[in-house]
């Protein structure tokens, strides 16, 4: 078995802020995992939570340094037997092991995720796509911008803006305002969610839940700022539910089942990232555990690849708030296989996850 570990610089060709700072682009890792004849793919990557850090560098260590474990279970790889070598990696590192195993697999297999889990490909709806904080005309522009792409019948604005609430409720009104439009014009209705991303104190999103509620937005992500003390964390969920008319959804605060069960009496839905939940293999259990609380489910992204995303997209039929658009912005995305029918992304049909190399450059080695 040989584990290699490879550069992806990924750049948004638009760049995406929100209320915790901007960004023009990632460096993720590639992980190719071969053995038998069979290569894994996965990725990983860094990120900031505003509460929690990763770096991509000490992914890579953590990677490295798990290499000898793996290679001494290779006998008998399965996703039984590989958990124990992936429970003590940080949620990057073990993402990135955890689809390059479940991409191993699939493909010995020689059936895609998706139809091995019992999952329905016909069961998915249409992703939303993010608008950035900006200055009203940017955001509009950015709103024009997606819809020379895509359809985009779901639209997701980030709040939470340093500007404060005025600014908040100016790009919700324009952009109220400007779907109403389109909607006259193409007679395709248009949902708009809310994304402050823990920009709000619990002050602030009381009042702003109800006022979002009457201009037509459909659902409030992460309100709060996350917590490190989850008593908090559950806390201002707790604190903010009964003034919140609006299905609310925990994001940066929701990580793994334990959280799924600490916050499903004080939300309406979970975001479930694979870089937050560690892979597929939480992301999945996630998934079942929050649809048994009578959770809804979102699946989102950071600035991920198609890889990553159509990873993720294993889980779409599952899935009633799709949000993976990452790969949607990306100047250089080096995979291919995520298929999409004007806004519904659908799994990839190829064994394993179903991601394959596009682009003819070779990703760039790490050295050691």
């Amino acid at each position: 078995m040989q584990l290699r570990l490879c550069r992806l610089s990924l750049t948004k060709a638009v760049a995406l802020a929100i209320s915790r700072g901007s960004s023009r682009g990632s460096e993720h890792l590639l992980l190719q995992l071969e053995h038998n004849g069979i290569t894994g793919l996965g990725e990983t990557g860094g990120f900031d939570t505003g509460h929690r850090r990763y770096d991509s560098a000490a992914i890579a260590a953590e990677l490295d340094a798990c290499a000898p474990r793996l290679e001494a279970s290779a006998a008998a790889l399965s996703p039984q037997t590989w958990e124990p070598l992936l429970a003590d990696l940080s949620p990057p590192a073990r993402c990135g092991l955890d689809l390059a195993l479940h991409d191993w697999w699939g493909k010995q297999q020689d059936q895609p995720l998706h139809q091995l889990w019992g999952l329905d490909p016909e069961a998915c709806v249409a992703t939303s796509v993010t608008l950035g904080l900006g200055t009203v005309e940017a955001v509009l522009e950015r709103l024009e911008r997606w819809w020379h792409l895509l359809p985009a019948s779901r639209i997701k604005l980030k709040l939470g803006s340093p500007d404060g609430l005025e600014h908040d409720r100016a790009l919700v009104r324009a952009v109220r305002d400007r779907l109403q439009q389109r909607s006259q014009h193409t007679g395709q209705a248009h949902e708009l969610q809310i994304d402050a991303n823990g920009g709000w104190t619990l002050i602030a999103a009381k009042a702003m839940a109800p006022w979002l509620a009457e201009h037509g937005v459909v659902l409030l992500e992460q309100p709060l700022a996350p917590s490190s003390d989850v008593q908090a964390d559950t806390a201002g969920f707790a604190a903010l539910k009964p003034h919140c008319p609006l299905p609310l959804v925990a994001d940066e605060s929701c990580w793994n089942r334990d959280d799924v069960l600490r916050l499903a009496p004080h939300v309406d839905g979970i975001n479930i990232k694979l870089l937050k939940s560690g892979g597929l293999g939480e992301a999945l259990a996630m998934a079942h555990s929050a649809r048994s609380l009578g959770l809804q489910l979102m699946l989102g992204c950071y600035g991920d690849s198609s890889l990553l995303n159509g990873a993720a997209a294993q889980l779409l039929p599952l899935v009633q708030w799709p949000d993976l658009d990452s790969h949607l912005n990306l100047i250089n995305d080096p995979f291919a296989g995520l298929e999409r029918c004007a806004d519904v992304l659908t799994p990839p049909r190829g064994a394993g996850h179903g991601m394959r190399w596009a682009a003819s450059t070779d990703p760039t080695p790490l050295p050691g």
